[in-house]
Formats: C-alpha cells, structure tokens, sequence
C-alpha cells in the first residue's frame, strides 16, 4: 500500500507506534490521489442512488436502486458500515448471517468531572484500564472538554467495542499516568524522593515530568496543598498521590465520535466470505470489502488498509474470472 501511493506522489510516514498518515496530515491528499487513479481508468460514479436490493439471476445478479436496475456479471458491495442492524435490510434476501454493529473508535465522556477542566493537556506516555475486565492500552492521552481522547483510548475503545456496549458505556476507567511503575514500585521511588526533595516545594518540583496543570490537579486531588514541601508530606497524603499517580479512577458516562468519525463493530460475518479472493461463499461473483464486513481496526490507518487490501484481492478475482 505505501509503495503504490509513493508511485503516485503520495508520501506516507509512521508514527513511533505503528499509525501511518499521509505527509501533509490531510485526508485530502488521498481522496485527491484516489479520485485521479477512477479518472485514469474512465471509472463512473453514479450519484444520487440507494441500493434497494441484490437479486441472484441465473449466473447474474439484478442490483435495484431507487432509480433504476442493473444487470451485473459480478459485484462487490464496497458502502461502509453502518450503525443500525435495520440498515443491513437491502441484503436480507441474500439470507447471510450478519452481527449487529456497535460502534469502534470514540473517546471517553467524563461530563462535569473537575479533570475536564484541564482540556488540552496531554500526556504522552499512560496506560488506561476498563476496570473488572483485561482491556487495557498504553500510548498518548489527550485530555478535552468532554473527558478524554488520544491513541491509548480509541484504541482502547476499539479493542473494547463489544463489552463497552454491552455496558451501554458507562463503567470506570483507571488511569497509570506513570506506566514505568506500578503501586509499590513508586512507593518505593518515593521513599527515595522525600531525602532527595525534602526541602523542594512540590508544587514546584515535579519528578515525574508530567504536566504543570496534571502535577497541581493530582495533588489537589489527593488533598496536598502546593505549599508544602516533600518533607511535610504524611503517609496519608503520599499514598493518596500514589494512587492518583498509578490508578486514577475516571467514572465514564458516554462515548464522543472521534473527528466525526464512525468505525463500526459489526456487519457481514467473516464465515460467508472466501479470505483470499473476498467472494461470498454462497453467492458466486457477489463480494464484500472494506467494512461492511464484520472487521474494525484501531485507528492509524488500519481501517483504510483493510478496505483498500479487500478490495485489491476482489478486483484481482474479479478480473482474473471475468
């Protein structure tokens, strides 16, 4: 795939984590590199349609559309996914099993919790939790007016799509904002700070390199006044820190579409579908790509990937058998 943009002009770079974007950061640039590639291949796009049903016809198919019908020797339902089961109906007469949609990659609603107050902050390294289950994920956390964003939590949501539905996405999320330690290992470090620190104001000295804004709202959380120094800090205070430090607990109450984005969960099971050609198994010359199928991936894009692969190995078929 980045061989065949860079053959285009198309530079693609990797983020430190695997997640790749065009150089200019604009999607632009690929709708613009797409749509000069259909242009090459005299490819006709047909406006203003709503796919009202596939029939099997013989060895053909009769594609329905509110405007007219259209006999094909072969298609490829390449639409997206869609939120709502109901909205799967046009494929119904095609009887394949179908799981309903939930949906993938969306932040975390935190309403009127003091930490939104802190919107902009960012931090780049942290492991956020679902507690009582074993999702987790690590990487940059972005802190907005609404609750939280970033990387670790849309993969996180991703990863979690069907539990965090189940629970209609209310539930709480621990937040390790110091992912080199854990509960006693910074218990430990901060025996060693409070000889080293002893005299330092510890509103002031901040040994963890967290932001100015996250380091004065984690005190003020566990009840330390920015006054003190090191050396005034009781046991009470210093585990209260800790805490907050390595197992922050965030009530959540909703979910915020990332970017207007909407990647689903859900859709065409995969059992229907030939993996290496994307035919449907019951239905010859019929393919399904992109995520119309049961198939969502973090963000980076994984779910452009997937889509345009799919599609590559269907037209491959498709021409190979024509």
């Amino acid at each position: 795939t980045i061989q065949w943009f860079q053959e285009r002009g198309v530079t693609i770079v990797a983020e430190a984590d695997g997640r790749m974007f065009p150089s200019t950061n604009s999607s632009a640039t690929i709708i613009e590199c797409l749509m000069q590639e259909a242009n090459k291949y005299r490819v006709q796009f047909l406006m203003h349609r709503t796919v009202q049903a596939i029939t099997p016809s013989q060895d053909a198919y009769l594609v329905t559309t509110n405007n007219e019908q259209w006999h094909a020797q072969a298609v490829v339902v390449a639409c997206g996914g869609f939120p709502k089961l109901s909205q799967f109906e046009w494929l119904q007469n095609l009887q394949l099993p179908i799981a309903a949609p939930v949906p993938s990659l969306f932040t975390l609603n935190t309403p009127k919790h003091p930490i939104t107050a802190l919107m902009g902050v960012s931090v780049a390294d942290t492991i956020v939790k679902i507690a009582g289950t074993k999702l987790q994920q690590q990487g940059p956390v972005l802190i907005t007016h609404w609750g939280l964003s970033g990387p670790a939590v849309l993969k996180l949501s991703a990863y979690g799509a069907l539990h965090l539905a189940s629970v209609q996405y209310q539930y709480q999320a621990i937040i390790n904002w110091l992912p080199s330690y854990n509960n006693e290992t910074l218990k430990q470090y901060w025996m060693q700070l409070r000889q080293q620190l002893a005299a330092q104001v510890i509103a002031h000295k901040n040994p963890f390199d967290l932001p100015k804004r996250l380091w004065e709202f984690l005190l003020t959380e566990a009840g330390i006044q920015g006054h003190l120094r090191y050396a005034d800090i009781t046991a009470s205070m210093q585990q209260k820190l800790i805490q907050k430090l390595v197992q922050y607990e965030l009530p959540v109450y909703g979910k915020t579409t990332y970017k207007d984005e909407f990647v689903t969960a859900g859709g065409v099971e995969l059992q229907s579908i030939d993996a290496n050609t994307m035919e449907c198994k019951q239905h010859p010359k019929l393919y399904f790509t992109g995520e119309i199928l049961n198939v969502d991936g973090i963000t980076g894009g994984y779910n452009f990937q997937h889509a345009w692969a799919s599609g590559w190995l269907a037209a491959k078929h498709i021409a190979a058998t024509l």
